[in-house]
């Protein structure tokens, strides 16, 4: 393949299935273009702290540590090879151009081809007081751990459902937060259903029985069957009160990290005209693609968390499988035949398997989606806008509101800065009880561009620019 025959080939995130498509790519003698929001690669899972708070691998990823310094060794020496931008924002996708900001500034980047690993964020399901100072997600009490070097201060109780509880409890005791409870919505009798689908991957297993072993050891309080937990406090979280087999409890702290699950982050494959279709296994609508991450759209190719929830190891499996199925469509004499597909298809096997396992996880740890169903009628579920959960049913009451943009269209619901990410699925849940319907008839949230805030400054560069496609909509 000749230097004037290359593609212009952008990866969007340098998480793991990123940098194993850069990997692929680069042996393949291409020269991709690597984009990352964050300061440094590795993703959510493995991210690193800057360079000033230098810590050890053992101690910012524990079990994980191994994988974590060899994905981010090989990305070191991948960097010579690719053309890396960290600190560089994608906020706007359309066909053969992406909008970036970096250093504050407008960028626009052409592609011929984009494989997109955009990853995942919290779900977040609201509860009384979950918008006082003090309540954090889980991914929020990660970020201050492995990039600032901190913990979240003084009394902290770790709340929701999903086994990212315990390893962060494991992780800020180790670190000495003081937590003082650990809260699972999930109940024993899901855990026992769940646990065969979990043998499938037994040191994983193994690894979350003894975060919670090694919890108990250390006299932190693990309780299951958890429901309707409100926080209070004049200012900030003071107190936390939840209520276990009937009987209610309460109990001081100055800290809350709740987690759900996670969302993939969807946003840049709207942009570009993907097919959606809702994944149930997620409970979400997601791109649709095939076996090896190839979307709807010609030349653009998804993998990672940002195409459905799976971990770590599945996102390095689905960047190199995506990065290979972009090379069969560029080379199909070299590398759709033989070893590329025998490759292939070890890659859709192992993945499978991966996913196999998180169905299981989804058994152990279901999401309480009855809490935004139910939530009273005060508790607010756009924080941007201030929209409560009683506008949303009177929406539907009052206007016969049945889909979720026509929703977003009378209440504002989704339109401030976070675009619906934080509270879209809560609100889709509220109108599909208030509604009688199923979620996914409800449709989803329309991406907008820009998919985060950015400086009025540089939405007016973009549109100086002449294309009526960029900053569609500004910040509203």
């Amino acid at each position: 393949m000749s230097d004037t025959a290359l593609p212009q080939v952008v990866i969007v995130g340098a998480g793991p299935a990123g940098i194993r498509a850069a990997e692929a790519l680069v042996a393949a003698g291409i020269r991709p273009l690597m984009i990352d929001e964050g300061s440094r690669a590795g993703g959510q899972i493995y991210r690193q702290p800057p360079d000033e708070r230098q810590r050890s691998k053992k101690s910012l990823y524990g079990f994980e540590a191994g994988k974590a310094a060899a994905l981010h060794a090989r990305f070191a020496q991948l960097l010579p090879s690719i053309d890396y931008r960290p600190d560089t924002l994608v906020w706007n996708c359309t066909p053969g151009q992406l909008d970036l900001l970096h250093a504050q500034r407008h960028v626009e980047q052409p592609y011929t081809h984009l494989i997109l690993c955009t990853g995942a964020l919290d779900r977040v399901m609201p509860f009384p007081g979950w918008i006082l100072p003090g309540v954090y997600t889980l991914g929020a009490a990660q970020v201050a751990l492995k990039a600032q070097a901190c913990v979240l201060n003084g009394r902290m109780v770790i709340a929701g459902s999903g086994p990212l509880l315990y390893l962060l409890a494991y992780q800020y005791v180790k670190a000495g937060a003081n937590v003082v409870a650990v809260l699972d919505t999930a109940r024993l009798h899901d855990k026992l259903r769940g646990f065969p689908s979990l043998l499938r991957q037994p040191v994983t297993l193994a690894k979350g029985l003894y975060f919670i072993a090694w919890l108990r050891s250390k006299g932190i309080r693990l309780l299951d069957s958890v429901q309707a937990i409100a926080a209070s406090g004049d200012q900030q979280i003071s107190r936390l009160r939840w209520q276990r087999h009937g009987k209610t409890t309460d109990i001081d702290c100055d800290a809350l990290a709740t987690g759900f699950g996670l969302r993939s982050e969807t946003q840049l494959a709207d942009l570009a005209g993907c097919e959606f279709a809702f994944d149930t296994l997620n409970q979400q609508w997601l791109p649709t693609s095939d076996a090896d991450g190839r979307s709807s759209v010609e030349g653009i190719y998804l993998a990672g968390d940002g195409h459905g929830i799976a971990g770590a190891d599945a996102a390095e499996l689905s960047g190199r499988a995506a990065a290979l199925a972009l090379l069969q469509d560029l080379q199909p004499s070299r590398f759709g035949t033989g070893d590329a597909l025998a490759t292939q298809a070890q890659l859709r096997q192992a993945r499978a398997s991966n996913i196999r396992f998180r169905q299981g996880l989804e058994t152990t740890f279901p999401t309480p989606v009855h809490w935004a169903r139910h939530c009273p009628d005060e508790t607010i579920i756009c924080r941007c806008e201030e929209i409560t959960a009683g506008q949303l049913r009177h929406s539907v009451a009052q206007d016969g509101t049945r889909e979720i943009n026509r929703l977003k269209a009378l209440t504002r619901v989704g339109m401030g800065r976070c675009q619906g990410r934080v509270c879209g699925a809560a609100a889709a849940e509220i109108l599909s009880h208030a509604s009688q319907q199923e979620v996914a008839a409800v449709g989803r949230l329309r991406g907008q561009a820009p998919i985060k805030p950015i400086p009025v400054s540089v939405a007016l560069a973009a549109l100086a620019q002449g294309n009526p496609n960029h900053a569609k909509d500004g910040q509203e």
